[in-house]
């Protein structure tokens, strides 16, 4: 009986959901686990790390040019928002489709055309600034959102193609990539749109997604010849419709009226088209996500933090580059804003990135000091003291780096701590769908905090006053996420917490920052010499 036929027998719905074993792919590995001196491909790691960075590419042209957006289209700080939004709204729905779709024998072609999509948006936002069409440039930062599905197929490739020392080397440099990128690419991107404006910001990330596709077209192996899983893509056009109908309702009420028409009814349609989304999901043989493995025991508390952390911290980043670029001479209320160049408001997120990095290593050191109960909880704690601390401190810069480094270490500490708390509750053969899941809450999360952010501040006023309301609002979720990690905490049936989180965290040690980055030219040479052999 072949995959195809296993997959159509009756069962259970979460087992018809679960993926089959692929032998072709399983086979593969195995030889490569056999052969762990095997060299790898040359480049092959270079390239994965430079696809790596689209994500970065992605967010950091998001978050610090929305006010020169405003400035360049005359649109509201709310309707420039969707230039981030839309991106992050693609990347949430097309990570679950992707990361079914593009498996085996279509995981190559997949990679290159997700990375000539982003490739094709990144010019149609360069040509969107001279014809002046904020339409096009919405469009265009969703075709660059789907890089954000790219991450998870790096990891795959390099999973597969190599074993044993090297494995570990690939997967730490990949994570630091997707960290440390984001920390060069905001202050990059908002140097570029200094000298050059949105054109040269969107020209650069043309030509680093130019990079990166042809390097994955010289060096990204194909896969065995597996079939893909069947993708629901009635599912997939559900959630996009529901989430985009919700966040218009959210993000125009304000300009429209909490009362409007065109307010109740999308959100009407939102709230609808979610729940009737869950109940066909529930009922689906061959459902986008699982959402009966998100709920259970141990699983319940990463998943509502992942949420909850997703909309906190976007909103963390929106509003503090509102603060930094906000003109205080034009603000009637009292002078609100730094009235910051776009360069400073790269600049103040560089802090956050850095100190995530340092999060991740706190966060293994509570783990083997205290326990894991007191993780999420003290994440949590830490974003929400940031978010307080920008409403009440935010008269100088320097404030705002502090609240960013604060940030920072709670982003680090929160979302590093939550493959550590999921693995020991999740059977091996469903990890990777738990996973998968709990970052599709992370966009989603992300999504939906670039949106309520501005709004909020909006509909509490504008200005000062808005801008601390919002902030409190948002300070007021993390108390929720504080009681939710502690009131859905639960050890695994099998009563081996510590044993398999301490497990977790020692592979997780292996990928600390300074290692890797000590054995970046070592690597490096290597694969200049293999290059050379070959």
């Amino acid at each position: 009986m072949d995959n195809r036929d296993a997959r159509q027998q009756p069962g259970p719905a979460a087992e018809q959901a679960r993926p089959q074993p692929r032998p072709a792919v399983e086979e593969a590995r195995q030889r490569r686990l056999e052969t762990p001196d095997r060299p790898p491909r040359p480049f092959l790691l270079t390239t994965l790390a430079l696809l790596t960075t689209i994500t970065a590419i992605t967010s950091s042209l998001g978050a610090p040019l929305v006010p020169s957006v405003v400035e360049h289209f005359d649109v509201r700080l709310t309707t420039a928002q969707w230039s981030l939004t839309a991106a992050l709204l693609a990347g949430a729905v097309s990570t679950p489709v992707v990361g079914r779709f593009a498996s085996g024998r279509v995981r190559r072609p997949t990679i290159l055309a997700g990375l000539a999509t982003v490739l094709l948006g990144t010019v149609l936002a360069a040509a969107a600034v001279p014809l002046e069409s904020f339409a096009l440039l919405v469009a265009a930062r969703a075709l660059q959102g789907i890089g954000m599905s790219l991450v998870p197929l790096a990891m795959a490739v390099a999973r597969d193609e190599l074993a044993g020392e090297r494995q570990g080397r690939a997967i730490a440099l990949l994570s630091v990539t997707m960290v440390a990128g984001a920390g060069l690419g905001y202050p990059l991107t908002a140097l570029m749109a200094l000298l050059g404006g949105l054109v040269a910001a969107y020209a650069l990330g043309a030509a680093l997604t130019l990079v990166s596709l042809v390097l994955a077209l010289r060096f990204v192996p194909g896969a065995p010849g597996v079939e893909p899983a069947r993708v629901d893509w009635l599912g997939a056009g559900g959630l996009t419709v529901a989430m985009l109908a919700t966040l218009l309702a959210v993000s125009e009420g304000e300009v429209w009226g909490w009362g409007d028409p065109r307010t109740l009814g999308l959100g009407a349609v939102g709230l609808l088209g979610l729940a009737g989304w869950t109940a066909y999901t529930l009922r689906s043989r061959h459902p986008l996500v699982d959402l009966r493995l998100a709920v259970r025991p141990g699983i319940a508390a990463p998943n509502l933090v992942a949420v909850i952390a997703g909309v906190g911290m976007y909103s963390l980043l929106t509003l503090v580059v509102v603060l930094v670029r906000a003109d205080p001479a034009s603000d009637p209320g009292g002078g609100f804003g730094l009235g910051e160049s776009v360069l400073a408001a790269g600049m103040v997120l560089v802090p956050y990135s850095l100190m995530s990095v340092l999060g991740n290593q706190l966060a293994r050191l509570v783990l083997a000091r205290v326990g894991r109960r007191t993780l999420l909880p003290a994440g949590s704690l830490m974003f929400m003291s940031a978010t307080l601390a920008l409403a009440v401190w935010h008269d100088h810069l320097w404030q705002a780096l502090a609240v960013m480094a604060l940030g920072g270490l709670g982003s680090g500490f929160t979302f590093s701590s939550l493959a550590v708390l999921m693995v020991p509750h999740v059977p091996a053969a469903e990890t990777g769908s738990a996973m998968a899941f709990n970052q599709v809450l992370r966009y989603l999360g992300f999504t939906t905090g670039s949106a309520v952010s501005v709004a909020l501040m909006a509909a509490y006023g504008g200005g000062e006053t808005g801008f601390q309301a919002a902030l409190f609002t948002i300070a007021g979720i993390w108390v929720v996420a504080i009681v939710g990690a502690i009131a859905l905490d639960r050890r695994p049936p099998d009563g081996r917490a510590g044993e398999r989180a301490r497990h977790t965290a020692r592979e997780s040690s292996r990928l600390s920052l300074s290692p890797w980055i000590r054995s970046v030219p070592r690597l490096l040479r290597a694969t200049v010499r293999r290059s050379r052999r070959v």
